[in-house]
């Protein structure tokens, strides 16, 4: 009976730490300067529906999602997660409000005498890529992957999707809305002050 207790203790404990094994995250070393393997989500290598979370029935069937992705490097781990996230939030921005600018300029002019003319042309394009106060609220963090460069810096993947129309966890939440509450809250304290004055003054 013994001998049965102590295989049970020594099945349970081996199950517990596996347990806890498995809620640790193993930071991958690279393992050459450059990067020559970057997670596949990373290149777009993923079913859109399928990390949506769309289904091809039922109430989810019509949800849609803008994708993000972002990557950057630090010797600080939270630094590095932190501006992946900012990149990937300004991919997901730039899908929903980009706008593209373009400027071009062509100057063309003749040199030379009469019969020895030379034309020179000076041609000069510039794009420009805005985006202007875009909200991205009630976005969320699908993928996340890092890994530690040679030099001993913290490389961050980051893969964000912002569910659109009322599939966005922040569809009901509008900054508008506690502004409002705020300006009817001093018109309220404005009329009870006007009250009290009145009743003081008879």
């Amino acid at each position: 009976m013994s001998n049965i207790l102590k295989y049970i203790m020594i099945g349970s404990m081996a199950l517990l730490l596996t347990n806890c094994a498995s809620n640790t995250y193993k930071i991958k070393q690279e393992k050459d300067k450059q990067v020559l393997k970057v997670p596949s989500w990373y290149m777009n290598d993923y079913s859109e529906k399928k990390e949506c979370g769309t289904t091809r029935f039922g109430k989810n069937k019509n949800k849609e999602c803008i994708f993000g992705v972002g990557t950057s490097v630090s010797p600080d781990l939270e630094l590095a997660i932190e501006k992946a996230l900012l990149i990937a939030k300004a991919e997901v921005a730039d899908k929903v409000k980009g706008e593209m600018n373009k400027k071009a300029k062509i100057f063309t002019t003749e040199l030379g005498k009469n019969l020895q003319k030379t034309v020179v042309t000076d041609v000069e394009t510039t794009l420009v890529n805005i985006i202007k106060n875009t909200p991205v609220r009630g976005y969320e963090v699908w993928k996340q992957e890092v890994t530690l460069t040679k030099n001993g810096y913290y490389r961050a993947w980051i893969g964000m999707k912002l569910p659109m129309g009322e599939y966005n966890k922040m569809y009901n939440y509008s900054v508008e809305t506690v502004v409002d509450a705020f300006k009817l809250k001093e018109i309220a304290q404005k009329a009870y002050d006007e009250v009290e004055i009145i009743a003081n003054e008879q």
